[in-house]
């Protein structure tokens, strides 16, 4: 279906993004679409990256792939002088520092803490289309900021934002609404431009983007959305998964597709992952492309289970932490490339003791969420340098004029030690060296740091061989063929401040986004915590239950339960 309303349900591993470019690049090739006519919208600059590497891979030129924000400024850029006579306002850089000078012209001193907490407050509001007022009936109290003051200051924050004539993020968003909705002449425009629309991860639209989504479509109905209601992590954003749940209610032509071959993870893995969704609304059941070995033998269903998924109890976080690093090294020792493991956990503050304990086995980790690669500092110096080099006479072969330049930048062939600065530095500077080594032969210099600009672009990052530490939310659409998801205790997974059905339910979807990540072998942790006041288990590995869950002692997870990669 290239016209016409179309939802895809599409589940884990399903193959989405290969979904959504090969339907575009179809509509291209058969002339349903025009390229500068088409819209992809995704919500971070490296899906959308993503997005157009792709594109270009099937030979698609010209398709705006662009997140909700970047598609919006640029309307704004290039309407707002024609509507205004003068540029567009210049975009907040640093929320929470404005809010602080607002706070100081009231004369209250809210903490930092608190600050961020009133930024998100305020943008939760506006991507709910709420009015100062409107949210400040809901009563909320902020830190120390009683409703009143939350008002008082959100009031002289927008005031402040206007005499400078900025806009923050969101009022990129509302800002486009607006002109949109008041000039005709520009709705006119914007859809004379853009026909088809395809929209990624439809399940974390918020009412503002949505509004807006409407408004770029006018009275069109070549939408496509793509999601999945079971991966909606982001409520507290504003959110909302009703749009995909209600699609076909809200276009009573639509089609719908569901996508629940999935192509990425061992039958043992989505056993787990389809008893932690069992009954939730828009769950879908996900199978495997191929069964496993042990079930096309008529082994039964646990085996395959008990191969792929099991749970680990240890005494208290240190334990936790020291197992599994050794159960990591143990892998690692057996053959399998660190980069293929992943450590994943609810809260930034689980990665400290995560970190030291690999550092201590001889594991090189890398924390997901820091600096992108392109913007390290010695990828930034090896990239300069590199182009430098490229338009000067070449003395040695492309790969020997690589290796030279990042010699002259500190890089040596054996690395340091595990953990620390120096390791980062040296597996960045590794990773530029990979990526010559894999170039295409022929490939020159001024080749290769063309191709290191137009990655930096699209965001098209190396995977650097460490193993990988993240929280639940940064992983998101990644995957690693081995996944510990740790902490999944009370009060961790789901964290302690979550209460109510719909914050559970949004933990319980985080728990998914984290099994979902593994494609062979998955290992949940928990700690009982001991020496403090005690942990239970995570209601959630009851609710996943033992015939998808096998628990085994700490001394098992060592290399013991899998052999070799």
């Amino acid at each position: 279906m290239l016209r016409g309303p179309v939802a895809v349900l599409a589940g884990a591993g399903t193959g989405k993004t290969r979904v959504i470019t090969h339907r575009i690049a179809h509509g291209v090739e058969t002339g349903a679409y025009s390229p500068a006519r088409v819209m992809a919208v995704t919500f971070t600059a490296k899906a959308a990256g993503e997005l157009r590497g792709r594109l270009r891979g099937l030979g698609v030129q010209g398709v705006s792939a662009r997140t909700f924000h970047a598609a919006a400024l640029a309307q704004l850029g290039f309407f707002w002088p024609q509507l205004a006579g003068a540029p567009a306002p210049a975009i907040v850089d640093n929320k929470v520092r404005l809010l602080a000078q607002a706070a100081d012209m009231l004369r209250l001193r809210p903490d930092t803490a608190t600050l961020r907490d009133l930024a998100s407050a305020i943008e939760w509001r506006k991507v709910s289309m709420l009015s100062i007022e409107e949210a400040a009936a809901r009563g909320r109290s902020i830190g120390r900021l009683d409703p009143g003051q939350v008002a008082d200051l959100s009031r002289a924050y927008e005031t402040l934002k206007d005499d400078r004539h900025q806009l923050d993020f969101e009022d990129v968003l509302l800002a486009c609404a607006g002109m949109l909705e008041a000039e005709p002449r520009v709705a006119a425009a914007v859809h004379e431009q853009y026909r088809h629309f395809t929209v990624d991860e439809y399940q974390d639209v918020s009412p503002l983007q949505h509004r807006l989504l409407e408004l770029w479509l006018g009275d069109r109905g070549d939408l496509c959305v793509v999601g999945d209601a079971s991966q909606t992590i982001y409520s507290f954003a504003g959110a909302d998964q009703g749009y995909l749940l209600d699609f076909a209610r809200r276009h009573a032509d639509a089609t719908v597709v569901r996508l629940e071959t999935n192509y990425r993870s061992a039958e043992g893995v989505l056993h787990v992952a389809n008893a932690l969704m069992k009954g939730r609304p828009g769950a879908l059941e996900l199978v495997p492309a191929v069964q496993s070995a042990a079930s096309q033998a008529g082994a039964p269903a646990e085996r395959a289970v008990a191969e792929t998924a099991v749970v680990v109890a240890f005494d208290d976080d240190a334990d936790e932490a020291r197992g599994v690093a050794a159960a990591i090294a143990g892998r690692i020792a057996s053959g399998v490339p660190p980069e293929e493991i992943a450590v994943l956990y609810r809260a930034h503050s689980q990665s400290a003791a995560l970190l030291q304990a690999l550092a201590a086995a001889g594991v090189a980790a890398t924390v997901l969420g820091g600096k992108r690669f392109f913007d390290l500092p010695e990828v930034r110096q090896a990239v300069q340098a590199l182009r430098a080099a490229a338009v000067a006479p070449q003395q040695h072969s492309f790969l020997d004029a690589v290796r030279d330049v990042l010699r002259g930048l500190g890089y040596s062939d054996d690395p340091p030690e595990a953990g620390g600065a120096l390791r980062d530095a040296w597996e960045a500077r590794r990773a530029v060296l990979r990526l010559a080594e894999d170039a295409p032969v022929g490939t020159t210099m001024r080749d290769f740091a063309d191709d290191l600009f137009a990655r930096a672009k699209d965001q098209h990052e190396p995977v650097l061989r460490t193993v990988t530490l993240s929280t639940l939310h940064a992983a998101k659409g990644l995957e690693w063929p081995e996944v510990y998801l740790v902490g999944c205790s009370e009060g961790l997974l789901p964290i302690s401040y979550a209460s109510g059905f719909e914050a559970i339910d949004e933990e319980r979807r985080l728990a998914y986004v984290g099994v979902t990540r593994a494609a062979r072998a998955l290992t949940l942790t928990w700690s009982r915590d001991v020496d403090r006041a005690g942990r239970r288990p995570s209601r959630f590995l009851a609710e996943i239950g033992r015939g998808s869950l096998r628990e085994i002692p700490p001394s098992a997870m060592i290399g013991s339960r899998r052999g070799g990669s």
